[in-house]
């Protein structure tokens, strides 16, 4: 667009001159389906067009202007007898990136119009990115919830309960273990996970309880006493298939602590203190 020749802003005028041949476009599609036209001002006269195609068939394209002049670019440079560049920083022309931008089009082949698939493939050669070629999809956070899920299923149906180690790997076992990078995608931290279920029940979507209950875990509520306040608020808890709620070492010595002192309470004297055989 900042574009000059001989002192002309040959870049804006041609954004110009694209928006109004595109209000030309519309106009005729609406006279095409009989649609009402309030006015044609500002839309590029047939002659003009006409003009401008002479120069640049793909003066005017549907798709970005920025991908054209990639296009352009690569096409000149293939002009010169050199190789087509399919690596990024290969080839630099006027500050476009010629390698990184056939890159992006093999990837995102499936994204290009049937023209654009039909200028790269038998203008420039270029050929869409096979499936071994093409990156791996980045796996998002319900993907990696749906792999742990299954590890934790794998565990529940293996062992039969879900008291797992805080620091145990569940690795599945699949038909793609050949490779090792595969291998490592197929090793979760199920222990870790079942921990941050636990911990977060009450962020948990209803489907995602009712997955968790199918392998034996349930979420609950439990009633949590306010400090100093006399009052109780609802608190979520996780429980495993046999209704045990897993306590930390330090909260089971605080629950038999409170055991042994509500048991005392009835044996003590008015005096408040214990009879002789209870002392020691």
């Amino acid at each position: 667009m900042d574009a000059t020749f001989q002192g002309a802003a040959v870049g804006i005028w041609l954004k110009n001159a694209r928006a109004a041949a595109r209000k030309a476009q519309e106009i005729e599609r609406r006279r095409a389906e009989g649609l009402p036209v309030e006015s044609s001002a500002g839309a590029l006269s047939d002659t003009r067009r006409e003009q401008l195609e002479e120069i640049d068939a793909s003066w005017c394209p549907s798709w970005p202007v920025t991908w054209q002049r990639s296009f352009h670019l690569v096409r000149m440079h293939l002009d010169t007898g050199e190789a087509l560049p399919t690596e990024a920083r290969e080839v630099l022309r006027q500050g476009e990136d010629l390698g990184r931008w056939v890159t992006s089009v093999r990837y995102g082949w499936d994204q290009l119009t049937g023209v654009q698939r039909w200028m790269c493939e038998q203008v420039l050669g270029i050929t869409p990115a096979t499936e071994e070629e093409r990156p791996k999809r980045r796996r998002s956070q319900s993907d990696k919830w749906a792999m742990n899920y299954e590890a934790a299923k794998q565990f529940y149906e293996r062992e039969g309960h879900l008291q797992v180690p805080r620091k145990w790997v569940e690795r599945i076992v699949g038909e793609d273990q050949e490779e090792r990078e595969e291998r490592e995608e197929r090793e979760h931290k199920l222990g870790a996970w079942m921990g941050n279920q636990r911990s977060r029940a009450a962020t948990l979507t209803p489907e995602r309880m009712e997955q968790l209950s199918a392998i034996g875990i349930a979420v609950g509520v439990a009633r949590k006493r306010d400090s100093g306040l006399g009052r109780t608020s609802a608190q979520p808890i996780a429980v495993d298939a046999r209704g045990a709620r897993p306590y930390s070492q330090p909260r089971l010595l605080g629950v038999l602590g409170d055991a042994v002192v509500r048991i005392a309470q009835p044996l003590t004297c008015h005096s408040g203190t214990l009879p002789g055989r209870w002392r020691e």
